[in-house]
Formats: structure tokens, C-alpha cells, sequence
């Protein structure tokens, strides 16, 4: 089977840094939203310098500074789907990034997590190809201890609740069957996403730090689908999300520091 003909190789026919050189004034972390009107937000509300930016076919990727109680962090929008968030972080990590967290939404496949509530995830099934490419072949792959355990403090602190546990990764957002989403449940996933397990193999195989937060969206525990604020959601709500992210990305750098 081709998924399991992984290369420890860490230098392919090409690589992120033949496109991007190693920058000395480049933050050590970085903070991806997904949602482009989460970006847009954290543009409205911080008013961040442009400090780089990376080209794709589909579109340019700013990256912006903040600067959050002392620490730098850089800040852009990240890629949906599993190949392209990875390949985008690569050219990241050439430029000098050494820490990835990640905020987006996520569907919930337990009905005890309400639309907008945060959650971290503790590991990944990996139900897409990217991760195959930078790790041996495993159901599953765990997330840094460290930094779950980094954010709990975070969170704990700003009195913010907040849910923990599996992620099942997918690529194919329209294939989520009910027998899928069962077998996933069965299996202790408690929400659905598209690039954690992928990008945790990623962050492994180049020897980065990464984690994840998620706040809920869409509801696939029941048997009823209900897209709840997947679409239309309020960007008020969801902006809640931009500074609880920040500072989790600040404290987890002077924790390490």
C-alpha cells in the first residue's frame, strides 16, 4: 500500500528553503486562523505590521507581527485541508518559525459541545495522506503534552472552560458518513477536523513545537445534521477566539523561555 512507504529522508527533490531563506528578526511563534474574517479582525482590532508574506497560486499569505505582553508573535491565515495548510507552515518554518498554534473550528461529534465552545485536542486519527509523508504508518498520533498541558494553565487562568480530547482528522470534508462519524466516535473522537493529525507529524519530522485549539461549529453526534455556525456564524462570537489564542501562544513562549 502506497501509505506506508514513508521516507525518513528530511531532504526531498525540492524544499521550503529553496523558496524561503532563514530570517535572524523572524518570530519563534506563529499563530494560523483559519477563517478570513477572523484575520480580518485580529487586522482591525491589533493593527499589526506586515512582516512577510508567502505566495501561492490560490492566494498570498500575510504574515504579520503582534506583540502581546513582550512576546512577538507572527500571525496569518492558514490553509484548509491537510496538503496545503503543511505546505504553507513549511515555508514558515523555513523563514524561522520554531512554534505553530493553530485556531479553528471543528465539528463535534458529541452533543455536549455547544457552537462556539473551545476545545483541545489530546491526539489525531489520521484519516488523510499528508501525515503518511512525514511518519511512519499509525491510526493515530498524539499531540505535545507540554503544550496541552500549557494551555489548560492558560485557560484555566482567564476562567475559561473548555472541553479536551481525540480529533479525527479527514481530507474529504463531503464523505463524513454516519457510519464513518460512528466508527470515530467509537473509536473516543469527540470532534472532527482537516489538518491536526497531518500537521503534528509535520511539526514532529521537522522538530517544531505544535498545538491546536478549536472553538465548535457544525453537530454530526446525532442523526440529524445541524450545521449550527458553520455558516453565517457571528464573527462577534467567534472573535472571542483571537485574544484567548494570542495569549495562550504568549504564555506557552514564556513558559518556555
Amino acid at each position: 500500500m502506497i501509505l506506508t512507504e514513508f521516507d525518513n529522508n528530511k531532504l526531498a527533490m525540492f524544499n521550503a528553503t529553496d523558496f524561503q531563506k532563514k530570517r535572524k528578526d523572524f518570530p519563534e511563534i506563529v499563530v494560523g486562523f483559519f477563517h478570513h474574517d477572523l484575520i480580518s479582525e485580529f487586522v482591525k482590532l491589533y493593527k499589526p505590521k506586515q512582516i512577510a508574506k508567502i505566495n501561492s497560486c490560490t492566494k498570498d499569505f500575510e504574515i504579520y507581527l503582534v506583540n502581546i505582553d513582550g512576546t512577538e508573535i507572527a500571525v496569518t491565515q492558514a490553509p484548509l485541508g491537510a496538503p496545503y495548510c503543511v505546505s504553507i507552515f513549511e515555508e514558515i518554518v523555513a523563514l524561522g518559525a520554531k512554534k505553530i498554534i493553530l485556531c479553528g473550528s471543528c465539528g463535534c461529534l458529541d452533543s455536549s459541545i455547544a457552537d462556539y465552545s473551545i476545545i483541545i485536542p489530546t491526539s489525531a486519527i489520521r484519516d488523510e495522506g499528508t501525515s503518511y509523508h512525514y511518519a511512519p504508518e499509525s491510526d493515530e498520533i498524539e499531540l505535545d503534552k507540554n503544550i496541552i498541558l500549557s494551555f489548560e494553565k492558560t485557560l484555566s487562568k482567564l476562567k475559561i472552560p473548555y472541553f479536551k480530547g481525540k480529533t479525527w482528522t479527514t481530507d474529504a470534508l463531503y464523505r463524513e458518513t454516519s457510519e464513518k462519524v460512528a466508527k470515530r466516535k467509537s473509536q473516543g473522537a469527540i470532534v472532527v477536523d482537516m489538518e491536526c493529525s497531518a500537521m503534528a507529524a509535520f511539526a514532529s519530522f521537522r522538530d517544531i513545537e505544535f498545538g491546536q485549539i478549536f472553538y465548535g461549529a457544525d453537530d454530526l453526534s446525532q442523526e440529524k445534521y445541524d450545521v449550527r455556525s458553520l455558516i453565517d456564524g457571528e464573527i462577534s462570537k467567534q472573535a472571542k477566539i483571537i485574544p484567548v489564542t494570542l495569549k495562550c501562544a504568549q504564555q506557552l513562549s514564556t513558559n518556555n523561555s
